[in-house]
Formats: C-alpha cells, sequence, structure tokens
C-alpha cells in the first residue's frame, strides 16, 4: 500500500499536468472498487476544472471549481496512468509499474484535452469518492490525525496520544486516528531511526523516546519524499524515474543482513505484530 511519501509523489506528479486544466468526461468501465463509483458521477465532473490538488494523510483531493472535491485512496493496488494523444507508452503516475497496462482493470478513464488520465486497480480496495462541499469532505475526513508532515502537527498533542496507550508503538504509529500517512515500511524506519523497539508499549516509552519519534518521523518522510519515494513495486513518477529511498532502507525489508549502525554487528530480524511484517536490530531497538 503506498504510503504518506509515495502519496506526496503521485500529487505532485499529477499536479503537473491536470492543475487547471478541465476533466470533459469520464468513462466508467468498472463501478466495483471498495466503495461502488457513484452512477452519477460522470454528470458531476463533466467540463470540471480542476483548482488544486492536495494531499490529507494517504488520500489524494483534487479541488474542483465550485468547492467541490474528489478523493481518490489507492488502496493495495490502485495506480494511475498518463495516457498522451499519439503516443503509444503510458506513463504510470502512482505507487506500482506495470510495463503492460492491465486495461481489463482501468476503472475509470478521466478525459481531458489531449490526455487522459486512466485508475486502474486490480485489488479494488481503492476507491473515488465525490463530495459536493468542504463541510461534507472535512466530516468524511475527520476521523484522521494529522501527519507528521502537517504544519499543524505538534509534539505536545503528539505526546498525549502515546504516553497512556497500553498498546505497542508499531501498532500506535500505524493507527491513523493517533498519526496519519504511516504504513509499515515508514514505521520500521522511524522506530530504528529512533532507536525504540517495536514492542514497547506506549505509556512505557520516556519523554526522550517519544521526542525521538517526533523528531524521526519527520525527517524520515521528508527524506523518502526527496528520494522520490520507495520503489518496492517498481513505482515510478511521472516522468519515469523509480524512486530511490528503498535504498536508503536501514531494516525494512533486510532480514538477516547485519545492521548498518558501524558500531552494531547484529543482523536485522523481522517479527510479525498483528501480522504484519516488522523490521528491527534488537540491539540498537532496545
Amino acid at each position: 500500500m503506498p504510503e504518506l511519501p509515495e502519496v506526496e509523489i503521485v500529487k505532485q506528479s499529477l499536479e503537473k499536468s491536470v492543475k487547471y486544466k478541465r476533466i470533459l468526461t469520464i468513462i466508467i468501465n468498472n463501478r466495483n472498487l471498495r466503495f461502488k463509483v457513484d452512477k452519477f458521477l460522470q454528470n458531476k465532473l463533466k467540463n470540471k476544472k480542476i483548482i488544486s490538488l492536495y494531499r490529507k494523510a494517504k488520500y489524494l483531493i483534487l479541488e474542483l471549481e465550485n468547492k467541490k472535491f474528489l478523493v481518490i485512496h489507492f488502496g493495495m493496488s490502485g495506480t494511475l496512468h498518463l495516457l498522451r494523444q499519439g503516443v503509444k507508452n503510458n506513463t504510470n503516475l502512482s505507487f506500482y509499474k506495470d510495463k503492460n497496462l492491465p486495461s481489463k482493470h482501468n476503472h475509470l478513464i478521466f478525459v481531458f484535452d489531449q490526455f487522459e488520465i486512466i485508475y486502474n486497480d486490480p485489488r479494488r480496495f481503492g476507491f473515488i469518492k465525490f463530495f459536493e462541499n468542504n463541510i461534507s469532505l472535512k466530516n468524511y475526513l475527520s476521523s484522521y490525525a494529522l501527519d507528521p508532515l502537517d504544519i499543524n502537527f505538534k509534539f505536545t498533542d503528539f505526546q498525549k496520544k502515546i504516553e497512556k496507550r497500553n498498546k505497542n508503538i508499531k501498532n500506535i504509529l500505524l493507527d491513523q486516528k493517533i498519526v496519519s500517512g504511516i504504513g509499515n515500511i515508514y514505521a520500521s524506519e522511524i522506530l530504528f531511526s529512533s532507536r525504540i523497539n517495536p514492542l514497547i508499549l506506549g505509556k512505557k516509552l520516556k519523554l526522550y523516546q517519544i521526542k525521538n519519534l517526533y523528531k524521526y518521523s519527520k525527517i524520515v518522510l521528508k527524506n523518502a519524499i526527496l528520494k522520490g519515494g520507495s520503489s518496492i513495486r517498481d513505482f515510478k513518477n511521472i516522468v519515469g524515474q523509480e524512486g530511490l529511498f528503498q535504498k536508503e532502507f536501514k531494516v525494512y525489508d533486510r532480514q538477516n543482513e547485519t545492521c548498518n549502525n558501524k558500531k552494531c554487528n547484529y543482523k536485522i530480524e523481522k517479527i510479525l505484530i498483528s501480522n504484519r511484517s516488522t523490521f528491527y536490530c534488537k540491539n540498537c531497538q532496545k
């Protein structure tokens, strides 16, 4: 599943092509996503201009003229593809890259002047929802906490949400009601940088450890965006460049490899927490 950095890269890539452009029409090939696509979506989007794009946690949000909004969540395998008229090769804007676009999974096609944007989703866990106004959008997203890169993400609020929690810190970081945008990859990386064992309970953390979490959640996510995201499944941006952050993984997907801390010669271990793979160094993360 794409996490905050990958969705941010998609947003940045897509913005270059669609901002201030008008959606001429859409073609709905298959309404069956996590939530059924609104059968009236074509009428709602026809001739609407895209005013801006932004991200909330792992959601991509398109603001349309007249204060309408379109929200895209990629689920496990959702992708956006840019098809320009007269150009055979499609350009993947999203988390996965398939050399041959599996057209049978093209659920929606957004038609613009001289190009199209295709939403493709083989596993159908993603969804696309339309909101009539900002109030309904805010209500829908109200259960999601701020993400570490939000300007309003404050340490005191973060601390209060963690310090009395009777569950392990790995699951706390994955709880979108506590802090949003972090998934399995970046939770492991943030915990390693913070030198915190993923199994320790939130209420057992010392103040300096919570400060480290706050600090490195920002650093790790910002660095991932600067590196273009993590291409663990051939994620590429709009110009076909792979993300590079996977080359900087300290623990994720490095089971049985030597810890890259120069003062440590332990092997990275893989454990399951709530049925999710978790990677850590038991020497560095105590």
